[in-house]
């Protein structure tokens, strides 16, 4: 007790220079302590009335709220009588819950609006066992003087975090308060304890495939001794501290991203990667594949012990120049037609960094260099067509290239390119796009077509696109696949993070050439958030209705459509696409204010969580 008492009394002491000297009033304060002063006096925290700051905007049937439940029921049961209160707050340092296991601790809290929707960070409250163990990521115990406002020092909070053992996120805040001069250090160890066991019922929480995610990442975490092991799943990442130390957060994402790429149509890769500093990754990867479902992907890498300093220079993929297509030659309106866009002027979209799609366009210019016929695979809207026409034309400015769809192919065209072809004397490019969707019909004239480049003496070099998704069709386009001796796979935009600031801006050059227009930082955030599924296609639509409402200037997340400010990969019917265009109006007009978004819309506020959660919506 007179230790204590002493410490109070040096707390006291020390909190009084420092409100008068300012940081260096603090000497011998420890430094989670103040630290936590100095943020609370530079918020402008008033340290005799503090701000009250309710909402009613809080999910009392949280996930979180649920699993903490059995925790804090035996709680509860173990400290009956006893002269304090227990809580818990949501992320944002809100509290959700609370249980008196004395009234009168209980009433006294009270008065400092200790209560359910009362909002307790740092920055409205000053130092607390909330707030600041939110900032500081761990437990802390704030006792008496150690409180930064007046009002809190006839109490002792003692708070941890409660952690989600999967994600690493801190989802919440488990605190127990008494009156200063009751407190017992052993509390520390009892709210730690307690915040772990609510962290775990997170766990058991979770799926059975994200369970297996997990246990698989620990397994080979613990085998891999100073190795980096990556956890990857649809919401989650994980790295341990062996990939935190040997990459930074930009080299991680492309990780993820190249890894992620790689095993779509792979259950393990053993493959290397060129990172944008020009270090060369080899990554082996796994699915973990749970019941029916794919948990996700638990990916090792290593960085090759033999390179040397010579090694690590920056490697960046080879950029095209904005300049006009060369002509085309033409033999007739039914040819011209055929021929694709190229003769207009053209921003190059195909540069980059992204590790994936560095080795795409690798291999393809390769391909294109030795004469090989070539597939090239990926999604709709990638851009394939387009990295196949400017690596051509960057290794052959003075080329041709003849373009068709192969579901527009019929008899008078097998003339036209007969024609075309039989007057080359500068190297041609010869592109089929879309060979999946050619008919039967189709696919025989493109076999001729194919049959007669590869006898030609011409310096042709003919190469295809096709959706990567067709290839486990039974679609007659299949019978095509014998005339092509590489297969070069693009990857899509949502794989191409850290190029997608380039492709944005490439593509607003495109759409609005001359104009001064831009995204601001938040609207970049929303175009980097969203998963784009018609890739670039879907991109270009996006700004070009944003451009509509912003024709100049900075684009803002609100001129770009709806569906961009979801995450949801669910195929929406009209009505639930008008449902969802609707919430988020209304949250847009009522600056996020879900209670009053919902007020607005005429639904409770758990039905508008739900289909927060169903369309994914970020706003």
């Amino acid at each position: 007790m007179q230790y204590r008492d002493s410490r109070q009394l040096r707390m006291a002491a020390a909190r009084a220079d420092f409100l008068e000297f300012g940081q260096r009033g603090a000497a011998g304060v420890p430094d989670v302590l103040a630290a936590s002063w100095l943020r609370s006096q530079r918020a402008g925290v008033d340290i005799a009335h503090p701000p009250t700051d309710f909402s009613d905007d809080i999910d009392t049937r949280s996930r979180l709220v649920r699993c903490a439940e059995p925790v804090l029921e035996q709680l509860g049961n173990d400290t009956v009588d006893l002269p304090l209160v227990i809580a818990l707050t949501d992320s944002r340092a809100r509290l959700v819950q609370r249980q008196d296991a004395s009234s009168a601790v209980g009433r006294l809290l009270d008065r400092v609006d200790f209560a359910p929707g009362y909002n307790y960070a740092e920055g409205k409250k000053g130092t607390n066992g909330v707030g600041t163990v939110l900032e500081a990521g761990r437990a802390v115990s704030v006792v008496g003087p150690e409180h930064f406002t007046e009002e809190l020092q006839a109490f002792a909070c003692t708070g941890a975090p409660v952690i989600d053992p999967l994600t690493g996120r801190i989802e919440g805040i488990l605190d127990i308060s008494t009156l200063a001069d009751a407190w017992n250090p052993l509390v520390n160890t009892l709210v730690k304890t307690a915040a772990k066991d609510i962290g775990r019922n997170l766990l058991l929480d979770r799926n059975q495939a994200q369970q297996a995610l997990f246990d698989t990442y620990m397994r080979t975490d613990a085998r891999s001794a100073r190795r980096a092991v990556f956890a990857i799943a649809e919401s989650v990442f994980m790295a341990n501290a062996a990939a935190q130390s040997m990459f930074d957060p930009i080299e991680q994402l492309a990780v993820r991203e190249h890894a992620v790429f790689l095993m779509t149509h792979r259950d393990r890769v053993d493959e290397t990667m060129t990172l944008q500093s020009g270090r060369t990754v080899r990554i082996r990867g796994t699915r973990i594949v749970s019941g029916s479902g794919t948990a996700g992907l638990v990916v090792v890498a290593e960085v090759p012990a033999e390179q040397t300093p010579n090694d690590l220079a920056p490697v960046r993929a080879t950029g095209f120049d904005e300049r006009l297509r060369p002509p085309v030659d033409t033999v007739s309106a039914a040819s011209e037609r055929l021929i694709s866009d190229l003769c207009r002027p053209h921003v190059p979209l195909s540069s980059g960094a992204c590790p994936a799609w560095v080795r795409a366009a690798g291999e393809l210019r390769e391909a294109l260099a030795a004469h090989t016929p070539t597939i090239v695979l990926g999604e709709t809207g990638v851009g394939k067509f387009t990295l196949v026409a400017e690596l051509f034309h960057a290794d052959h400015p003075g080329g041709r290239d003849v373009s068709v769809d192969a579901a527009q192919l019929h008899s008078s065209v097998e003339g036209d390119f007969d024609v075309l072809l039989s007057r080359a004397r500068e190297r041609t490019l010869c592109i089929v796009r879309n060979i999946d969707q050619a008919s039967t019909e189709g696919v025989e004239r493109i076999d001729a077509l194919f049959a007669s480049l590869g006898d030609s003496t011409a310096p042709v070099t003919f190469a295809a696109t096709v959706s990567d998704s067709s290839l486990d069709s039974d679609l007659p386009f299949h019978s095509l696949l014998g005339h092509f001796e590489v297969a070069v796979t693009v990857p899509p935009l949502r794989c191409r993070t850290e190029d997608l600031s380039f492709v944005v801006s490439r593509v607003l050059e495109e759409i609005a050439p001359g104009r001064r227009v831009r995204l601001s930082p938040g609207a970049l955030r929303t175009v980097t958030q969203y998963t784009w599924p018609r890739n670039i296609s879907q991109l270009r639509e996006a700004l070009v209705h944003a451009l509509r409402a912003r024709p100049v200037g900075e684009i803002q997340s609100q001129d770009l459509p709806n569906y961009c400010l979801t995450r949801s990969r669910k195929s929406l019917t009209r009505i639930e696409v008008a449902e969802r265009d609707a919430i988020i109006a209304a949250l847009q007009d009522k600056d996020g204010n879900r209670v009053a978004a919902a007020a607005h819309l005429g639904m409770s506020r758990s039905s508008l969580y739900r289909k927060l959660r169903t369309y994914g919506i970020i706003v």
